[in-house]
């Protein structure tokens, strides 16, 4: 959530920048509501001082020769009307309080200023490369074919079971899944620095609320039955991120740079918004495999720390040496909570293009205001908001994807990443 001191300083700069995501800012009506706050302070505050007065009259009635009782009951009156006028008041403010909050609740974050223009995926601006594209010698199978020719692939079944956008993986595929979510485990903890967390996979709404799924994007996701409130998760940055929520950490939990995690969970989204992209396979599904990364970090270290989390997840990328791309996102496709992102994107033979899988953004204090996530500064001795970011690292069934196309072999054999062969016993192919 934007800070509401800012926006009140000056929101028509507030909705200038946020143009650039292709959002319109409600300026009036943010200033008309605050105005509302504002006068209902201040009546507040006169009442509070015409109750201090009249408290003041009793004495001064019995020394004109009112009784006590009298002067009593003449004052009490009076105190009583005052009081119910601070009740509707104070009713009022809690009101518009409220509406205020539910209206920034709805507003993005700002964008970094070098985020660049733009409004769809189209404008996105590649930063970097790395390696050259698969160009395979024969005609390139996806990894649809490539599986179900190895009997190891079964979306048939996964439809019989619950219906479309999942999957049943058999034999050394469903082992090569596995394998993929060790290994990169065992990156990030032991290389990376981050310490493995497991958390759950049914969230409160507070949490979404927390990393700002709620309430705009309700739709995105799986709701439970019943009136607990429960949603599956859409990805661990939900339940990780949240772990802060309402916390205030000492300088020295952050250590040098900052509080670490490393989260491997299945995510559930509904694809609401997908309208029919990615129906083949397994690039967009309703279940799926993803290691998080989530850093907690003081607010001078944010910058530093989204160049080192996007690295950490192109690190795995490059020990499986699958070429990929890097790009920084435009205004108008990055994240709602997301003040910057980049997009690391696994080149696919199959469809002789590059597609993200993994998405790596700085949250600044936007996530951590709406959970009241905090440290306690040691220069001042008080609490200031941390940092927040997370991205992927990987996306497991994107990443198997790449490996099944990437590694490929005319017979439909696949080979097995020299990196990911501890993980699978020494296998070095796959075949059926």
């Amino acid at each position: 959530m934007l800070d509401i001191k800012v926006v009140r300083q000056d929101p028509e700069a507030v909705a200038e920048a946020l143009k650039k995501r292709g959002f319109t800012f409600d300026v009036a009506q943010f200033v008309a509501l605050d105005a509302r706050r504002k006068q209902a302070d201040v009546e507040s505050q006169s009442l509070l001082a015409e109750r201090k007065a009249a408290s003041k009259q009793i004495g001064a009635l019995i020394g004109k020769g009112m009784s006590v009782d009298d002067a009593k009951a003449q004052v009490n009156e009076t105190l009583e009307k005052i009081a119910a006028q601070i009740d509707d008041l104070t009713g009022q403010a809690k009101q518009v309080q409220l509406e205020l909050e539910d209206l920034l609740l709805g507003v993005p974050n700002i964008p970094a200023e070098e985020v660049p223009e733009g409004a769809t995926e189209d404008d996105n601006v590649e930063v970097a490369t790395w390696g050259e594209p698969t160009r395979l010698a024969f005609p390139a199978k996806d990894h649809v074919a490539l599986g179900e020719a190895l009997g190891e692939m079964d979306f048939e079944t996964a439809g019989k079971i619950t219906g479309s956008r999942f999957n049943v993986m058999y034999g050394n595929v469903a082992r090569m899944h596995r394998a993929l979510i060790q290994f990169m485990l065992n990156l990030h903890t032991a290389e990376h620095g981050y310490s493995e967390i497991y958390v759950p996979y049914i969230v409160n709404r507070d949490s979404l609320r927390g990393t700002g799924q709620l309430p705009k994007f309700e739709e995105d996701l799986f709701k439970l039955e019943g009136d607990q409130g429960y949603y599956l998760i859409p990805t661990a940055e939900v339940p990780v991120t949240n772990v802060a929520r309402d916390r205030i950490f000492e300088d020295a939990e952050l250590g040098d740079d900052g509080v670490k995690f490393t989260c491997h969970t299945p995510c559930f989204r509904s694809e609401a918004g997908s309208y029919g992209r990615d129906t083949r396979g397994i690039i967009r599904q309703h279940q799926f495999e993803k290691v998080e990364l989530v850093q907690l970090v003081r607010p001078h270290q944010s910058d530093e720390a989204l160049e080192q989390l996007t690295g950490h997840a192109e690190k795995v990328l490059q020990l499986l040496n699958l070429p990929y791309r890097k790009v920084i996102l435009c205004g108008g496709d990055i994240g709602f909570g997301a003040r910057k992102t980049y997009d690391l994107e696994v080149w696919l033979p199959a469809q002789d293009t590059y597609r993200e899988i993994s998405s790596c953004s700085s949250f600044g204090d936007y996530q951590a205001r709406r959970m009241q996530a905090r440290w306690r500064n040691p220069e001042t001795g008080k609490p200031e908001l941390l940092h927040t970011l997370n991205g992927s690292g990987l996306a497991v069934g994107r990443t198997l994807v790449a490996i099944m196309e990437n590694y490929q072999r005319e017979d439909g054999s696949i080979e097995v990443p020299e990196a990911l062969r501890p993980y699978m016993g020494g296998t070095e192919v796959l075949t059926d």
